[in-house]
């Protein structure tokens, strides 16, 4: 349902606030450039240092700027289920065309609590579920096994993968066939990923370089893998460098200096250190972003 690159927005901010007027300007931007999905709200939306009003408000800025030229995927995880039944159907009411809802974080439950947290949210919510599975954020794994049972559910239609294994990726693809689109939740995997049968990238980068990510993803959808990679390996050190520091410091480092936002992260996140800037900035000069 969906694939391509699809963009985890950044959340502007300005003073404090809600940059709005940079944040409609940032969608514009992404939709000339051919991004094929926008991701509000999610872990590169700082969702989590955001209000329950900003939220809301987010996502439906992301709906109205966007007109359905492309769908919009509402980040709308909690580690509380009830909460993320909420922002769903918050999500749906506002028109979302998809739901992406990381697995329950910090209270780590066991793969029965993450296949029921997921299948309650799926049964009180009529919308199209992403599953996001990124250990490194929630500290714990969603199974091959429990993605299975989940691919048995009608409105779960996908996973964002980020667990950084290629094995957990290949068994997951191998139990759930076509029943779930697999996405990459790390840019720099995602040609492999893609290799293996997935479908394209739900990704960090295309907020700088939306046009090289949309054209990468439409490569392995078309089965041009030597496309794929020309254009991964052009683009690597611009993959490593937004990622030198936590996710998403560097790439709101990255549209600042490509005057596109201000750069304003929310603590405990604080601005980029001065070493990681130019190391950012150097693989920005060497790929013409600035």
């Amino acid at each position: 349902m969906f694939n391509g690159a699809l963009t985890a927005i950044i959340t502007p901010f300005r003073d404090g606030a809600v940059d709005e007027p940079a944040l409609r300007d940032l969608i514009e931007w992404q939709i000339a450039n051919g991004v094929d999905a926008l991701v509000p709200c999610g872990s590169t939306g700082e969702s989590a240092t955001l209000t329950h009003e900003e939220h809301e408000r987010v996502i439906k800025i992301t709906i109205e700027q966007t007109r359905k030229r492309v769908p919009v995927i509402a980040g709308t995880g909690s580690n509380a289920t009830a909460e993320a039944i909420r922002l769903t159907a918050s999500a749906r009411a506002m028109g979302a065309d998809g739901a992406l809802l990381i697995s329950p974080y910090y209270n780590k439950p066991t793969q029965e609590g993450i296949f029921k947290h997921y299948k309650l949210i799926a049964a009180h919510v009529d919308l199209p579920l992403i599953v996001y599975n990124i250990p490194g954020r929630t500290a714990s794994n969603i199974a091959p096994e429990t993605f299975a049972r989940l691919a048995e559910i009608n409105n779960i239609v996908g996973v964002k993968e980020a667990s950084g294994s290629m094995d957990q990726v290949s068994d997951i693809i191998r139990m759930c066939g076509g029943r779930l689109t697999i996405l990459s939740g790390d840019d720099a995997l995602t040609v492999p990923i893609m290799a293996l049968g997935g479908k394209g990238v739900i990704s960090t980068a295309s907020n700088v370089m939306p046009r090289q990510m949309h054209e990468l993803a439409a490569a392995g959808l078309s089965g041009d893998f030597a496309r794929a990679r020309e254009l991964h390996y052009r683009m690597l050190p611009v993959l490593r460098a937004l990622f030198i520091e936590t996710n998403p410091i560097p790439v709101k480092q990255a549209l600042a200096l490509m005057g596109k936002c201000a750069n304003e992260v929310r603590l405990p996140m604080v601005p980029m250190s001065a070493p990681a800037c130019e190391k950012l900035k150097a693989a920005m000069k060497e790929l013409r972003l600035i």
